[in-house]
């Protein structure tokens, strides 16, 4: 299935480079959508439609959910809008295909970076056609990619002090403004460990199958796996005993999550 969804991923990629877009804002000066959002997904829509007929859509834009289907897309036309918006190059498209509930196939394209990582459950996780695989590093040398729930800007108090924890045990941090691709980048071994306050399926649905086919690990505030349905607490880390660490610190900051 994942070789079928690779080209479509790609052509809808190329209504991202295209010149000239109208920005808009979704309730906030921070939170974006613009035209070639729109019109990726609008492209996404039909072509997957057509690929799995009967299937549901669970997508960012336009409150585009349908989840009552055995077969359901979860689709980020544009992941990292603010980036895109301003002619930052880490933005990606990202599809995932769910059956009953369970990620099977993930595909994130960043055209600018001209990276294609991609994962089918149970055949591992390939950046350009190269199998790729999470790092072996420790806590202690681990870096760590974070945000300061950007939308909900009232988390940010208690989200800079688990950063701030995570940080003084660990290596270094880094932001890159898009989930997709810092999970991504963690499944390809150069990033360790992660913490977001709050983030959507469509951030994280396609991403984290390939975290998980690249060895790599991922939880909510409760411990369990990312929900595919609801926004969601998401920590992520190259081992099990680093997501351990990453959910104490979590937990020493938080009895229980704010929304």
């Amino acid at each position: 299935m994942v070789e079928r969804i690779i080209p479509i991923v790609k052509e809808a990629a190329g209504l991202m480079v295209r010149s000239g877009f109208d920005v808009m804002e979704k309730g906030s000066s921070e939170n974006l959508v613009t035209s070639s959002d729109l019109a990726v997904q609008r492209f996404l829509v039909g072509r997957l439609s057509a690929l799995v007929p009967g299937s549901g859509f669970l997508c960012e834009e336009d409150d585009f959910k349908d989840l009552s289907h055995e077969y359901v897309w979860i689709v980020d036309p544009i992941d990292g809008t603010a980036n895109y918006a301003r002619g930052i190059q880490d933005c990606c498209v990202s599809v995932a295909l769910t059956k009953g509930g369970e990620e099977v196939a993930g595909v994130v394209y960043s055209p600018w970076r001209n990276e294609l990582y991609w994962a089918e459950r149970g055949c591992g996780a390939f950046l350009d056609g190269r199998p790729i695989r999470v790092s072996d590093r420790p806590f202690s040398d681990g870096m760590l990619c974070a945000a300061m729930s950007t939308y909900r800007k009232e988390y940010a108090q208690t989200c800079s002090g688990i950063i701030f924890d995570i940080y003084m045990r660990s290596n270094d941090f880094r932001r890159f403004g898009s989930a997709a691709l810092e999970l991504c980048l963690m499944a390809a071994g150069k990033i360790d460990l992660y913490f977001e306050m709050r983030l959507q399926p469509w951030d994280y649905a396609a991403a984290g199958l390939i975290l998980s086919e690249a060895g790599g690990v991922s939880c909510g505030f409760d411990g369990k796996r990312l929900s595919l349905s609801r926004q969601s607490m998401t920590l992520a880390a190259n081992n099990k005993a680093n997501l351990d660490t990453i959910l104490d610190i979590v937990h020493s900051h938080m009895d229980e999550l704010p929304y």
